[in-house]
């Protein structure tokens, strides 16, 4: 009976140690958990941020200087960097659902708000008109606007160069259909201008600056009293609905960033220049271009816009009219 006794207490001792182990296992898992917290309870994964960028400005800069990604972990949010070559890729980009913010210049949101896409606009920099501009080659016959009449013009379709050649066309007293547009996107278009398979090129910084340099392109004219020549920011409308907070802190970062490059321009064409693969006397030049800062969108810049939307409009450029207003979150 004695004996009896001993086997079962023996018995119980074992699955008493085994509880216990058991109880020490599950503690031990909720500690190892981050920050703390109950086991079974999956850390919250940090929401992405999509940014779609194109070669030299202030997104560029930033994104070479680095930062950004700190302050918006700080808020939640991890960072995926998407690099295109001009301002309507980027927005097709957009319109699609491959990224949630990016930059263009002026003419790009009209093009992509006329085809649907659910951009707004949430902030642009200072005028750069000196930032873009018409060039032909050193030895073209081409000496005024009167010389261009019949002659193929370059450009990135529903870029912001399309309506600098809009305006200076329309200054110089000439009719778009005057010149022979030929859509082409940098890259070809300066192999078709260096090749002469087109005469004049309507381009933007830094690839102004790099052709002007490298083939001794004379300017025709830059933006200079025709265009405001604006890079704006703009985002997908659930994205910025949704996400104010990490729009706040990418606003911000570019605004410290534009602040900083401002007095630091040979520092900025130096950072540029490996990530580019360019010289630094390009980049030099281009910056010295263009204006700095971030300035939030008002209804002044939304009028001007609107003025843009209904010239391309009446030049049957997009296929119907817009409200460039529709295209902000009040």
């Amino acid at each position: 009976m004695n004996k009896g006794i001993a086997v079962r207490k023996k018995g119980t001792a074992w699955i008493m140690a085994l509880l216990m182990i058991a109880v020490l296992l599950v503690v031990s898992a909720c500690s190892a958990n981050n920050d703390g917290k109950v086991a079974g309870k999956e850390e919250t994964k940090a929401k992405s941020v999509r940014i779609g960028y194109q070669k030299y400005a202030s997104v560029n800069i930033l994104k070479e200087r680095g930062g950004l990604e700190d302050k918006l972990k700080e808020a939640g949010y991890s960072v995926e960097w998407t690099e295109f070559p001009g301002g309507p890729q980027l927005l097709e980009a957009l319109n699609v659902g491959s990224i949630d913010f990016g930059h263009t210049g002026e003419a790009p949101p009209i093009f992509a708000q006329a085809a649907g896409a659910p951009l707004v606009y949430l902030a642009h920099s200072p005028e750069s008109p000196k930032a873009e501009s018409i060039l032909v080659p050193e030895k073209s016959s081409i000496q005024s606007s009167a010389d261009l009449k019949g002659k193929k013009v370059a450009l990135n379709k529903g870029s912001n160069v399309h309506y600098l050649l809009v305006k200076y066309l329309e200054r110089e007293g000439l009719a778009y259909s005057d010149v022979e547009v030929v859509f082409l996107p940098p890259a070809d278009a300066r192999a078709a201008f260096e090749s002469g398979n087109v005469d004049a090129w309507v381009i933007w910084e830094p690839f102004y600056s790099v052709a002007q340099l490298a083939t001794k392109a004379r300017v025709l004219a830059d933006g200079e009293g025709l265009v405001k020549n604006y890079e704006f920011y703009l985002a997908s409308r659930d994205f910025a609905k949704s996400n104010t907070k990490a729009i706040d802190v990418i606003l911000e970062q570019l605004d410290e960033t534009d602040k900083w490059a401002k007095d630091h321009q040979s520092e900025v064409a130096k950072l540029l220049a490996p990530a580019l693969g360019l010289d630094t006397a390009p980049l030099e030049q281009a910056l010295a271009h263009r204006g700095w800062g971030i300035i939030r969108v008002s209804d002044d810049t939304i009028a001007a816009q609107q003025s843009i939307a209904d010239t391309f409009f009446k030049l049957e450029l997009i296929p119907s009219e817009i409200k460039v207003s529709e295209a902000v979150i009040k």
